[in-house]
């Protein structure tokens, strides 16, 4: 055997051991009847939130009180128009009306005068600052029936199923809880009760406000509505702002028992 003819064999022998090797790596073929089903794609996770945002909104921060001369403003009463949007709610004496996110009582008072002696006005903040000048306030005005609560963006510390109605005037975009305060407005509300939340419109470029610190109609409701609230209206005569109007349901009435079907025996 030459030496050329050796080395012809020796490769032929390495290319024939490559493809046996090469052909017994490769899976067996499954038998007919037996095949798997074809694994679906794995669902790609919901997107959440990053922090400080909530259903692709930014959370606004809180106003703090040291800015609390923003809130009286001599300007507010053009801008706002408090007392044509309180008619609006339709508010009556003897009421029970939480202005939550009451800052130092701009709304407060004016509730105060419309649910009179007979109603009460419960005044939450998370600022103890913003309650102290509230209590000053209230004082000031000869007002007796505001009740200054300190809340957390958490807990609303409304008594349970004693509100009429519930304001929250510029307040609700900068809650960092919305989930856990809209559930325990709806525990405080009456059966029938309502939320009013008042917004900066985000569907308008041309009110002069932060982005941050305005909001859609559409989006309010995309928030609120899941959390077992109904839609009731939105006015919209004010310059800048939507008064958004939810009611909490009415409990169901108990079903009337209905009549026996068996007849009675008769009298003897």
């Amino acid at each position: 055997m030459t030496n050329a003819t050796g080395r012809l064999l020796a490769a032929i022998l390495c290319a024939w051991l490559a493809a046996a090797r090469a052909q017994a790596q490769q899976p067996a073929p499954t038998p007919p009847g037996d095949a798997k089903p074809q694994e679906k794609p794995k669902a790609k996770p919901a997107r959440r939130d990053r922090p400080g945002f909530y259903m692709g909104r930014p959370i606004a921060d809180v106003m703090s009180w040291e800015g609390v001369e923003w809130l009286f403003r001599e300007t507010r009463v053009e801008e706002e128009q408090p007392e044509a949007m309180l008619d609006a709610l339709e508010i009556a004496p003897g009421m029970t009306v939480a202005d939550v996110g009451a800052g130092a009582g701009y709304h407060s008072l004016r509730l105060a005068k419309r649910v009179g002696e007979a109603g009460v006005v419960l005044a939450t903040d998370v600022q103890r600052q913003m309650l102290t000048m509230l209590r000053d306030n209230a004082k000031a005005a000869g007002v007796r029936n505001i009740r200054p609560l300190l809340c957390t963006q958490r807990d609303t510390k409304l008594p349970a199923g004693e509100v009429d109605l519930i304001l929250m005037v510029d307040v609700y975009h900068e809650c960092s809880s919305p989930e856990a305060l809209l559930d325990g407005m709806l525990a405080a509300l009456k059966p029938g009760g309502r939320l009013v939340l008042v917004e900066f419109r985000g569907e308008d470029p041309e009110v002069p406000i932060k982005p941050e610190h305005k909001m859609t109609l559409e989006q309010v409701r995309r928030e609120v509505e899941p959390r077992g609230f109904t839609f009731k209206t939105s006015h919209e005569f004010l310059p800048w702002q939507h008064v958004i109007v939810f009611e909490k349901p009415a409990e169901p009435k108990p079903a009337e028992p209905k009549p026996s079907s068996e007849a009675k025996p008769s009298a003897p």
